[in-house]
């Protein structure tokens, strides 16, 4: 439909509206209506509901019929039904303004539930009340539009038009209860921690930045909230806390990435990265089972388990298995260098052994892992909050959890010795000083914290979009998340 012709659409109800008002019937007046019953409680009950008087409130979503009987299809939140309409019954005057009534027009319809001649369950109108009227022209065939990104830039017309789209955020709604409801049943604490700070701090990020004007200083939206709730831990507030909330980087956008995403991250005391792995199959099975019925999801096409216990395998060993290069036989940072040259990877500055095996996984073996995976012991160089593992320091008690390719959680033995921590800090220092507009801020409040005392605690991140995705079979980001971030139409 051009510009035009829905600028003259409009026009027309303008002009019905002006009609309205100048009759004394302005439907933007109104304040309230009583809603006895839900369209689809009427279907699911008729046997129950048949010859009682209900009042439903909703959208014409089509009409037809004419002379002295209508048929409306009325969409509430629940679904759709029919309204009968017949001119001696509602009277003469209602029914000529009910005739004016545009599809998209809100209203309040209070009568007798009974069944058509063909069959279908309606509501035999005794009032009809607009409740709100739409100036604009709803699209017959909203998925048909070329232009798809309208979808996602006027949610509130996809809700309409698609209301097979609610199932899925009704389903991220139960996925999102269902992570609160595990982690509050093995008793851990939601607690909340600050957006703002002047520090972005708890991962390697590219953060937003905005100024704080009364406090004329810098600030960082936050791109973790892992060292406020580490922070907590070390007070001893709780046996576990968790906080789930949006999260903001500003970085790429594409089908799974978008610069505001929900996160969930739990820190426990006196428990490791082995615990969490425990942890994060359960609670994306628990999810799962709860939204879909089952821990086997289809999605795409294909089936993934996520049934514990999920595999688990070495980060360095599956380079091994995929690119035949075995690091236990690379001790130096210019041996692995001049592999990485020759496998075409980027060399950039500062780059070490570690950088080289973590680039060598991404690079080959992610693509290998569609079934859940956890993938352990990541190199120290890319892990500045993890312990070092016991047995090699040169890797830490670290794990990614992965599903359909994607990551879908991080976790790790926090790094509870300061000393070590500080010259952490002090490394991601320098490669910001190279180029790196990812590595980590200094932290020196987060510093004298675990000077405090942080006991061995086991954390863990998870990205809940991508959960969703998977248990939602949305292929992108942008299909679970009501208003996805888009750039303004010029």
């Amino acid at each position: 439909m051009s510009e035009q012709q829905t600028g003259d659409l409009r026009r027309v109800r303008l002009d019905k509206l002006n009609e309205l008002i100048n009759a004394g019937r302005n439907p933007y007046k109104e304040t309230k209506y009583e809603v006895t019953s839900s369209t689809q409680h009427i279907k699911d009950n008729y046997e129950d509901m048949e010859g009682k008087t209900v009042s439903i409130a909703g959208r014409i979503m089509s009409k037809r019929g004419q002379g002295k009987v209508g048929f409306y299809d009325i969409q509430d939140h629940s679904g759709k039904i029919q309204m009968f309409a017949k001119k001696d019954v509602i009277g003469e005057e209602e029914y000529k303004w009910l005739k004016t009534y545009d599809i998209g027009d809100i209203v309040g319809v209070a009568g007798e539930v009974f069944k058509t001649q063909t069959g279908e369950i309606s509501v035999k109108a005794a009032e009809v009340k607009l409740l709100s009227k739409s100036l604009q022209t709803l699209p017959e065939k909203f998925h048909g539009l070329k232009d798809t990104d309208l979808r996602y830039r006027q949610r509130y017309v996809d809700l309409i038009v698609n209301p097979e789209i609610k199932d899925v955020f009704i389903m991220r709604n139960k996925i999102i209860r269902g992570i609160r409801e595990y982690l509050d049943g093995e008793g851990y604490l939601e607690v909340d921690t600050p957006i703002l700070s002047p520090i972005a701090g708890g991962a390697n990020a590219r953060p937003f930045i905005t100024h704080h004007n009364t406090l004329d200083i810098d600030m960082y939206m936050r791109i973790a909230n892992e060292l406020f709730l580490k922070r907590l831990v070390v007070g001893g507030l709780g046996n576990g806390v968790y906080e789930m909330g949006k999260m903001f980087r500003n970085e790429g956008m594409d089908a799974n990435h978008n610069p505001e995403y929900t996160a969930m991250e739990v820190y426990k005391p006196y428990a490791d990265f082995n615990d969490m792995m425990t942890l994060t199959e359960n609670i994306v099975a628990y999810v799962a089972k709860k939204a879909r019925g089952t821990t086997k999801i289809e999605f795409q096409g294909k089936v993934i388990d996520f049934t514990p216990p999920w595999k688990r395998v070495k980060m360095q060993d599956m380079v091994k298995e995929v690119t035949g290069i075995d690091f236990d036989l690379i001790n130096t940072d210019e041996e692995a260098i001049e592999i990485a040259k020759k496998k075409g990877l980027e060399i950039k500055p500062l780059m070490t052994r570690g950088h080289v095996i973590s680039e060598m996984f991404e690079e080959f073996c992610e693509e290998y892992l569609e079934q859940p995976t956890f993938v352990t012991h990541h190199p120290v160089e890319i892990s500045p909050l993890a312990k070092r593992n016991a047995e090699d320091p040169r890797f830490t008690d670290r794990f990614e959890a992965f599903a359909n390719t994607w990551e879908i959680a991080n976790a790790f033995s926090e790094l509870n010795d300061p000393i070590d921590q500080r010259g952490r800090f002090e490394e991601q220092l320098r490669q910001k000083e190279a180029g790196d507009d990812e590595a980590h801020m200094m932290d020196n409040d987060f510093i004298n914290a675990i000077e405090v005392g942080l006991p061995p605690t086991g954390g863990l991140g998870i990205g809940v979009d991508r959960v969703i995705m998977l248990i939602t079979d949305q292929p992108t980001i942008r299909d679970i998340i009501l208003f996805p971030t888009m750039k303004p139409v010029d």
